[in-house]
């Protein structure tokens, strides 16, 4: 599965994009639904750990990573609310290994590291058209503790991936984050969603 780059924003009814796309439904309780639940909850618990080494071999080498920017809208144009050509994150594997290695040393904005916890939830699988590839439709909440502040910052957003079976594991080929804010309530994003 491929998302086209441009703007919900537009009138052109055919960019928006809710919820899972695919028609061929993987069930719940299912091996693949659960193996596919698992490696979310995996890879949840390694990015809170920052075990950034264990997330990027979770990722495949073609990986798209992308948070298009939320706006607000109003008029019959309210459901176009997601801008595909600006972004919070437009990544891929080489940029994500930089980032990794950078979070790792001496990132200024992860410094002292952000205590974090994602909370994923309402996991949707479908079958992709390709073999082997699973579109997994989830819902994130992410919690941010920084520094000695002692209000946390909170996220809310839909992930829409696209997870790939490579030698008995899933590895993530696509991820879209579509945010829920349209004014971001963290001081910075400088933390994997």
């Amino acid at each position: 599965m491929t998302w086209e780059t441009k703007s919900t924003a537009a009138p052109d009814s055919t960019t928006i994009i809710r919820g899972l796309v695919s028609r061929k439904r993987v069930p719940l309780g299912s091996v693949i639904y659960n193996k596919l639940l698992e490696t979310l909850y995996d890879e949840a618990a390694a990015l809170d750990e920052r075990r950034f080494d264990d997330w990027v071999a979770m990722l495949t080498e073609d990986l798209v990573y992308q948070a298009p920017i939320r706006i607000t809208r109003t008029g019959p144009n309210k459901d176009r609310d997601v801008m595909r050509t600006m972004f919070h994150f437009d990544e891929n594997y080489g940029s994500i290994q930089m980032r990794t290695g950078r979070l790792q040393k001496s990132a200024w904005a992860e410094d002292p590291p952000s205590r974090c916890r994602r909370f994923v939830t309402n996991v949707r699988v479908g079958e992709c058209e390709t073999a082997g590839e699973y579109e997994v439709v989830s819902y994130i909440y992410l919690e941010r503790s920084r520094g000695d502040n002692p209000d946390n910052e909170s996220l809310t957003a839909e992930r829409r991936d696209v997870w790939r079976e490579v030698e008995g594991a899933y590895k993530l080929a696509s991820r879209e984050i579509i945010v829920d804010q349209s004014v971001l309530g963290m001081s910075n994003l400088a933390v994997f969603i």
